[in-house]
């Protein structure tokens, strides 16, 4: 059975934002560990996890927008590209970092060059039908979460046999590897944005500014919405590890906060499609709205939690309904904007995910610093039902959402 063109593409993406996400969480996640290895003391380590998990997302907030304009503008899988080759360069600088300040400016370069998931679903969301936007943007964050439970997994095994400085070696490969597929196997010509007519090119681009996207409500709410959340997810993520470490020991902490850590993949694996179907049938903002509710309610319990296996089942509940905020926020954004922002629009969202995540571990740091970690969860689930209330409370005062940017 032969698949149809577009659904090939998003296939060959599919495993390529599996790979890249692979490379991520190999490494990332253990970053607050490798900084005991490079001389940071106890007492320090939770201020100096915020500080370099923030810094990739300060340049990527601010580099998101140029490269989704450079998108629309030379093409998405040129993005694509030039992401997973220079990140492929970046990971491994990794495993020659000697000080905390070293690692924070390789994190700098990772935040700069980024761009590599966000140029992938913005070629997916170009080329999928429109009655099955939901379900392959949905797909494609499966493919993200896929890579999250490989990662972590890959990653604390090499990390506890041959020490962390080898997973990012690996994880360098890896991305490597993603980035040859795409230039192999993808082509973007079902994208009327790779391929602009004669006389075209860059006037055709102008109607459809940053300016005109301000103005665009439905847009700079799921942009709000997506800041609120990675803002809660990322108070807790760079503290994870430590506290796995806490719960079960630090005789083989690497293995077990990859084992922990991947559970959320699994969770996004089966979750993610399912969310993306029920948006196409029962409404998106429905969906939108319980997801952010449920999560946060889930997260809080995990105050009460002392025991290793009861927080990682507390954790794979957490990632079945956290897995429906993104590929649903991603659906309504398309559904806002004009196929021709369609890059700028995915360079947005991405500078909206960079800013929460920088903002998140800087307010997590310095919450644990002062509260500890059982108050992060708390905080991190009520920062979550509140921007679900306020999805829902603001979609009832408004029918619809029209959008500037969306042509006649």
């Amino acid at each position: 059975m032969t698949l149809e063109p577009w659904k090939r593409t998003m296939w060959i993406l599919w495993f390529g934002v599996l790979f890249c996400s692979s490379s991520y969480t190999m490494s990332i996640p253990f970053l607050p560990l490798f900084l005991f290895d490079l001389g940071v003391d106890k007492s320090s380590v939770n201020l100096w996890a915020g500080i370099v998990h923030s810094s990739a997302f300060l340049m990527g907030a601010v580099m998101a927008p140029l490269w989704g304009m450079m998108a629309d503008k030379y093409g998405k899988r040129k993005m694509v590209i030039r992401a997973g080759v220079s990140l492929a360069a970046i990971y491994a600088l990794f495993a020659f970092v000697e000080t905390p300040w070293q690692l924070v400016g390789v994190r700098m370069m990772q935040g700069f060059v980024g761009g590599f998931v966000p140029a992938s679903m913005s070629i997916v969301a170009s080329i999928a039908p429109k009655e099955k936007l939901g379900s392959s943007l949905g797909l494609m964050q499966a493919g993200t979460m896929t890579g999250g439970i490989l990662g972590p997994l890959f990653g604390g095994t090499l990390a506890e046999l041959f020490g962390i400085r080898h997973s990012f070696i690996a994880a360098s490969l890896i991305i490597l590897a993603a980035s040859v597929a795409v230039i192999f196997w993808v082509k973007e010509g079902n994208s009327p944005a790779a391929k602009p007519s004669e006389g075209s090119g860059v006037k055709k681009l102008e109607p459809y500014t940053y300016r005109m996207a301000f103005r665009n409500k439905g847009l700079m709410g799921m942009l709000l919405v997506l800041v609120v959340f990675q803002l809660s997810i990322n108070m807790i993520q760079p503290q994870l590890a430590l506290h796995i470490a806490d719960l079960g020991g630090e005789k083989g902490a690497m293995l077990s906060a990859g084992l922990v850590l991947s559970l959320i993949g699994v969770a996004g694996i089966i979750a993610s499609p399912v969310w993306g179907r029920l948006g196409e049938r029962k409404g998106y903002y429905r969906i939108l709205v319980f997801c952010l509710l449920t999560a946060g309610t889930v997260v809080c319990m995990q105050y009460f939690v002392e025991v290793l296996w009861v927080f990682a089942a507390v954790q794979f509940l957490f990632g079945l309904f956290m897995a429906g905020v993104v590929p649903i926020v991603n659906t309504l954004m398309v559904q806002n904007t004009d196929e021709q922002f369609r890059g700028r629009s995915f360079g947005l969202t991405a500078s909206a995910n960079q800013f929460g995540s920088m903002l998140g571990p800087l307010l997590g740091g310095l919450l644990g610093l002062f509260l500890g970690l059982n108050w992060i969860f708390v905080a991190t689930g009520v920062i979550m039902m509140f921007a679900g209330l306020t999805v829902m409370l603001s979609r009832r005062r408004t029918e619809g959402i029209k959008s500037p940017i969306r042509s006649s």
